[in-house]
Parts: C-alpha cells; sequence; structure tokens
C-alpha cells in the first residue's frame, strides 16, 4: 500500500482462519487453519481498560511464562491510564486539567513525552488536531448524549487553536505543564492508548517473549510472527457491516492503528454524530471518510496520526507525514 491508498473489497484470508480480538476496529488476527509443524501455543487474555477492551495474545510454550508476562503487561496498560487519563482528579492529565491555568503542575516524564508529542502533531496539522480541546470532547460526550449540545457552548470554543495554550515545561527541575488560557481541557486519549500499547510490548518483550499481539481497541502492536511462522494477519473491519472485512493486514514487528467514525456515535434527526472532532467548528469532523488506519514503527505514532490525519485531503496527510516521519507511515483510508 501507498499512503492514503483506498482499502475496498475484502482481501483474500488463504489458509489461514480469523482469530476475533477485542471490540476495536481490528476484527481478527491470524492463526493456521493447517501447518506442516505443530505451531506454538497461542495464550490469550482480555480486560477492560482505557474505556474498551485490550486483548493480549502470546506465543509462547511455557503456560506459566506466558502468563506471567501476561500479568505484568496488563499491569503495565493500567498504570498508564491511571497516569494519563482526564477522568480522574489524581492522573498527571487531572491534576493538570485543574490547575495548570493557575501554576505549574509537576507530571511524569512519560506524560511530558506524551503530551509534547501530541503538540508536535498539532503545529504539524496547523491546529487540525488538538489535544488541548478536552472541554469539546467532554461536550458532546457521544457515548452518553443523544442530541448535540447547546450551538453557544460549541462556538464558544470554536477555532481557538487552544494547543498553543499548552506548554510542556519544567518546575522545580522535573517535568511540569502550564496552561495560558483557562478553556485548556487536555485529553491524551489520542495518543496515550498507543503509547500504553507500546508500553506493554516492551514489558512483554522484558519477559523473554518475542511474539505477541497487542491490541488495545483499534490500537495495536504485533510483535514478531504469529503461531505459524508467518506475519500476523489483522482483519480491518468494514464501517458499514460488522460481520465483514474491508481488507487485511500482514504485519510483524510493526504498529497499526484505526480512527473510525462508526463505534462511538448517537444519531439524532437523521445525523449521526461521531467521537472525532474538528478543532475548527469544535463538533464531529464533517468528512465522507469513515475509518483511517496507519501502519507505523511504534503504536503511539500511529494512534495520533490516525486522529491527527482523520478527514484531511490526501494532499494534507502526505504534508504532515512528511514533516512528522518522512516514509514512516502507511495509510489506508476508507
Amino acid at each position: 500500500m501507498s499512503i492514503l491508498d483506498s482499502v475496498r473489497g475484502t482481501n483474500c484470508i488463504g489458509r489461514r482462519e480469523l482469530l476475533a480480538l477485542g471490540g476495536g476496529a481490528f476484527v481478527a488476527a491470524a492463526v493456521p487453519l493447517a501447518a506442516r509443524r505443530r505451531p506454538a501455543p497461542l495464550v490469550r487474555r482480555t480486560m477492560p481498560v482505557m474505556g474498551t477492551i485490550a486483548e493480549l495474545a502470546v506465543v509462547e510454550r511455557d503456560p506459566r511464562r506466558a502468563h506471567a508476562a501476561l500479568d505484568a503487561a496488563m499491569a503495565e496498560l493500567r498504570r498508564v491510564e491511571r497516569t494519563m487519563t482526564r477522568f480522574t482528579a489524581t492522573s498527571d492529565v487531572g491534576r493538570a486539567n485543574a490547575l495548570a491555568a493557575h501554576r505549574a503542575v509537576p507530571v511524569g516524564a512519560e506524560t511530558a513525552l506524551v503530551a509534547a508529542e501530541a503538540l508536535r502533531w498539532a503545529d504539524a496539522t496547523a491546529g487540525a488536531y488538538d489535544p488541548a480541546v478536552g472541554g469539546a470532547i467532554g461536550l458532546w460526550d457521544v457515548t452518553h448524549r443523544h442530541e448535540p449540545p447547546p450551538e453557544e457552548r460549541v462556538r464558544r470554543l470554536a477555532g481557538r487553536r487552544l494547543h498553543r495554550a499548552v506548554e510542556v515545561g519544567a518546575s522545580a527541575g522535573s517535568p511540569a505543564l502550564v496552561y495560558h488560557d483557562p478553556d485548556v481541557s487536555l485529553d491524551l486519549g489520542s495518543i496515550a492508548k498507543g503509547y500504553a500499547v507500546d508500553r506493554a510490548v516492551a514489558v512483554l518483550r522484558d519477559a523473554g517473549i518475542d511474539r505477541a499481539l497487542v491490541d488495545v481497541g483499534g490500537d495495536l502492536y504485533a510483535l514478531g510472527t504469529a503461531p505459524d511462522g508467518e506475519p500476523w494477519r489483522i482483519g480491518i473491519q468494514d464501517p458499514n457491516d460488522s460481520r465483514a472485512l474491508a481488507g487485511t493486514l500482514d504485519i510483524a514487528d510493526a504498529a497499526a492503528a484505526t480512527s473510525g467514525t462508526y463505534l462511538q456515535f448517537f444519531r439524532y434527526r437523521g445525523t449521526r454524530f461521531h467521537h472525532l472532532l474538528d478543532p475548527a467548528t469544535a463538533a464531529p469532523r464533517r468528512t465522507p471518510t469513515q475509518s483511517l488506519t496507519i501502519v507505523a514503527d511504534s503504536c503511539m505514532h500511529a494512534d495520533v496520526a490516525a486522529t491527527a490525519l482523520f478527514g484531511v485531503t490526501p494532499d494534507e496527510a502526505r504534508r504532515v507525514l512528511s514533516l512528522r516521519a518522512p516514509g514512516g507511515y502507511v495509510a489506508s483510508s476508507i
């Protein structure tokens, strides 16, 4: 695939069957139907985290070693969630959102790294992606709302480029966040989930696991190869038919992330309002695109790119990718 090639139809699976994954946009990973040699066992685990379902699968013959590694990887996912969620007052992001408009708020080095990367993407897109519009995201709250919020409240947050009011600095020698606008509300949901996947993969590697799949609601990393020694085959859900695939990816030691309009939304008077907001309008982005999948070197990069580039023109996507990682990303839109 080349950048922004369209995925059309369902690719042939061949000799492999599909193993259902989680509840995200990636619905399958490959396991062999019939191999010439007995494949190594696939040990799986699922759990709720970051508002979605995480599924981890490791290729490992020793069950005790496999489960110990899975325990550690799942603990790492929870740790990143506790650190970077905006939904608790005690996380780095929660504390910053409460206090950073008044004073510098010390945060961990990981939060500073993830926030700084999100701000670099915001700059590269000239604010078409903005991690500081948590106020608008909370206003729409598509998983609980049944009609659009009051227009005057939306309009107040539109076109503000609030990312420019977020400073990743230092306080007393430690990383800190400072907000220069009281309307800033940081939401790292578009990048922290990918970072958490990368951290879980690092924990698996440290435990001696070299073949695994980590999927957290459509943010995925394929470590090594599948049980049959081939690349992991990942099915991308068709946004128009939950029982069908729009295409497949064969990947090893790479990440993929999908953003789409078809999993989180509500309908009002015949219009579907999804969760992917346009900072220019502080409302769901209007675009014929239903799904964008990014393949990258890390899940953090794939995650933020899939959100930042969702619904932009192919030329603009190429421009941004050339700035952030020339030659390092593959994108497919539906």
